[in-house]
């Protein structure tokens, strides 16, 4: 017997008073009489607990919007394409009324089976990134591999752009030599400009450091007056950028036929490319297409100084002025951002005096060289 049903039978069976059955189990007089009432209107079901969810949620997804995402999510799975929460949201606007948010798509990917919550990875306010501060100032490259239908394997030559993530290009060969990198770079560098440095792995074709010598990409480079970079021994993350689009490139090529001849496999590359490019949206790009951009800032060109990697990363919080503060040679300096940016929690990656203010998504806010002879640095 719950209280309700005690203090109901005390008042009810037993003649008791509600003041003195209210004192006994420590419940005021008001409640006792409620349960009473209710009692003698419903009965004992009147006194079983109810819930108190809301009848109807206001902001509740309608079915018809959650079939939608569900049915994009098939679809791009399908394809081979990111099928994440931005991503649906993305494609969604245009094919119903009101785009829910990233979290509410999430959910609903959730109730219906899609997803699973992963505790165990770090938040993304952990992730440093360093990248480029302008489209053509640094492209990676690297060469993957790919089997044809019959068990030929053949290998893919991919361009990235640092800044924008724009695939500048991506060629197919039964084997990439020296001079086919050569080639490959004079093509893609006649559409998309040539940048003012590359950086790539120690592949023969691409160093000949281990040999004490120079092949014909780096002589290429060296005449055009381009800064020909190399990552360390054992150490991929250096060119994640690329290694991260190959992993994406072949999860689009998985879905697809498997391509017959070289030709065959150019074509599915083209198409991907053009897509992830132009159409997909891209979390470093602020969740649009990496064309966009690319197409937001300057190019930077052969000879363009390059900004070296930071010796310092600080993390800190504009404030209300709409400045952020780093300390050089003892001496405290304000740097001006913009009071538009109040608040926001940024990254200062620090190399002497150059500074690069940067949000947690990889968003440049200000670079600047600061004047040692003044305490404000102003914005331009």
């Amino acid at each position: 017997m719950d209280l309700a049903q005690y203090a109901v039978n005390a008042v009810v069976k037993e003649g008791r008073g509600v003041r003195e059955v209210a004192r006994t189990i420590d419940r005021s007089p008001a409640w006792v009489s409620g349960r009473v009432k209710a009692w003698l209107r419903g009965g004992d079901e009147a006194l079983a607990p109810r819930s108190r969810a809301p009848h109807r949620q206001a902001n509740k997804m309608s079915p018809g919007v959650e079939d939608e995402i569900v049915r994009l999510r098939k679809e791009l799975l399908e394809l081979g394409l990111d099928a994440g929460a931005e991503t649906i949201r993305y494609h969604l606007d245009g094919r119903v009324d009101v785009v829910p948010s990233r979290s509410a798509i999430w959910r609903a990917l959730k109730r219906r089976g899609f997803v699973s919550p992963q505790p165990q990875k770090k938040p993304r306010s952990s992730w440093i990134r360093f990248e480029a501060e302008l489209p053509n100032e640094m492209w990676q490259t690297d060469i993957t591999h790919w089997k044809l239908r019959h068990g030929i394997e053949v290998e893919i030559l991919d361009f990235i752009d640092d800044h924008s993530r724009v695939v500048v290009g991506a060629h197919v060969r039964l084997v990439t030599k020296a001079q086919d990198v050569v080639d490959s770079f004079e093509k893609i560098g006649s559409k998309w400009g040539f940048p003012a440095s590359v950086l790539s792995d120690n592949g023969m074709v691409f160093t000949g450091r281990a040999r004490k010598t120079r092949v014909a990409f780096e002589t290429y480079l060296a005449k055009l007056g381009i800064e020909a970079k190399h990552s360390k021994p054992n150490h991929p993350t250096t060119c994640g950028k690329i290694e991260r689009f190959h992993q994406t490139l072949k999860k689009y090529l998985d879905s697809q036929p498997r391509a017959e001849t070289i030709v065959e496999l150019q074509e599915q590359v083209d198409w991907f490319v053009n897509y992830y490019n132009t159409v997909r949206p891209h979390r470093a790009c602020e969740r649009k297409p990496p064309v966009t951009r690319w197409n937001a800032r300057p190019k930077a060109k052969p000879g363009t100084p390059i900004a070296k990697r930071a010796t310092r990363i600080l993390e800190s919080k504009i404030a209300k002025s709409g400045t952020v503060t780093v300390r050089h040679n003892s001496k405290l300096y304000r740097i001006g951002v913009g009071k538009p940016f109040t608040g926001a929690r940024v990254r200062l990656l620090v190399n002497d005096l150059h500074v690069r203010i940067v949000t947690y998504d990889g968003v440049l806010l200000r670079s600047c060289v600061i004047d040692p002879d003044v305490i404000y640095q102003r914005q331009p």
